[in-house]
């Protein structure tokens, strides 16, 4: 237990998609579809898929290990808490964060955190609150998915568009300025039969049948994307006390570059202040934000003091959006 800390904020980060790629010139192969229709429709070129042998673990795992090389051996010290976001976790127990646990030996508590692919953000603002409660003091928290072992590999509506990673970052007390600024989850249930995928249970409480792969009603799913990627990222920037114009960077859910410029124009930002990675990595859930930050960073678009708003949304349907302004460690 620790005092009260007066904000959280992210002070390491690292993140990892497999070596295997699957371009849109290999699924023209094998599917009804075309490159030009891909990247028309979607934005995207290409997809990392894990190998037959790698699951979320060990997604998760590598990015915690590139966390490490990236921030030094000692940026795992004093981890009291894993959360690991997911969709596909490698069973439905044992938690795939006590697998990561076990694996880097950490003393802390762990579970896993199911929100769809806002999962990552959900689990920041779980992290939130335990270091600023004084529950925690250092809280790993971690985006990752192996959506391509879940798919129909013959529905070109969904094949397409998926790919796999993950992401890591660490959650502890910082200074004023930095932190998380503030957060917005929401969900709408009523909606949960345009994006699911079946466990345990055969059909939804309305009795409409649960799918054994991953199954979405694109049209349905992309109304309410661009709808809620404006309506929760202004609230989150108000809550900030901030406006439009004191955004550095966009960073929102990596789905479908249609979505992303159609927020993009919503929120009146310029094309140099949004990160776009969907065409190298496809929709990656969960480690899609992750993911971005890490490129945005590797390209020397971030600097301590930028508010970057994180915005996401996914199954259920859930949203979250986030200001962290950067820097602290």
């Amino acid at each position: 237990m620790t005092s009260r800390a007066a904000r959280a904020g992210v002070t390491a980060l690292g993140a990892y998609a497999p070596p295997k790629v699957i371009t849109n010139s290999d699924l023209e192969k094998v599917l009804d579809t075309s490159d030009e229709w891909i990247r028309t429709r979607t934005g995207i070129r290409k997809r990392h898929v894990a190998a037959d042998n790698e699951f979320t673990s060990d997604l998760a795992v590598r990015s915690v290990e590139d966390l490490v090389a990236r921030h030094g051996e000692g940026a795992l010290d004093g981890v009291e808490f894993v959360i690991v976001a997911t969709n596909t976790p490698d069973a439905l127990f044992p938690a795939t964060a006590a697998l990561v646990q076990d694996h880097f030996g950490l003393k802390a508590g762990a579970f896993d955190l199911l929100a769809a692919c806002p999962g990552w953000i959900y689990a920041l603002s779980v992290a939130k609150a335990y270091v600023e409660s004084g529950q925690y003091r250092k809280v790993l928290t971690i985006g990752a998915e192996a959506l391509t072992k879940v798919l129909d590999w013959e529905d070109r509506s969904t094949a397409v568009l998926f790919g796999d990673g993950a992401g890591a970052s660490v959650v502890e007390a910082v200074p004023e300025p930095y932190g998380l600024k503030s957060i917005v989850l929401g969900v709408d249930g009523g909606g949960a039969h345009h994006l699911h995928k079946r466990a345990t249970g055969c059909c939804l409480p309305n009795g409409e049948p649960l799918s054994d792969t991953l199954y979405m009603n694109g049209r349905e799913v992309f109304k309410f994307a661009v709808r809620v990627m404006h309506t929760s990222t202004v609230e989150a920037v108000e809550k900030a006390e901030l406006s439009n114009s004191d955004i550095s960077l966009l960073v929102p859910h990596q789905a479908n570059s249609r979505i992303i410029e159609a927020a993009r124009e919503l929120l009146g930002l310029s094309q140099e202040r949004v990160v776009v990675t969907v065409d190298e990595y496809g929709n990656n859930s969960t480690a899609s934000i992750p993911l971005a930050l890490k490129h945005a960073l590797d390209e020397g678009r971030v600097e301590a003091g930028d508010h970057l708003l994180l915005v996401s949304f996914g199954a259920g349907l859930t949203w979250g959006a986030s200001v962290l302004t950067w820097g602290g460690a």
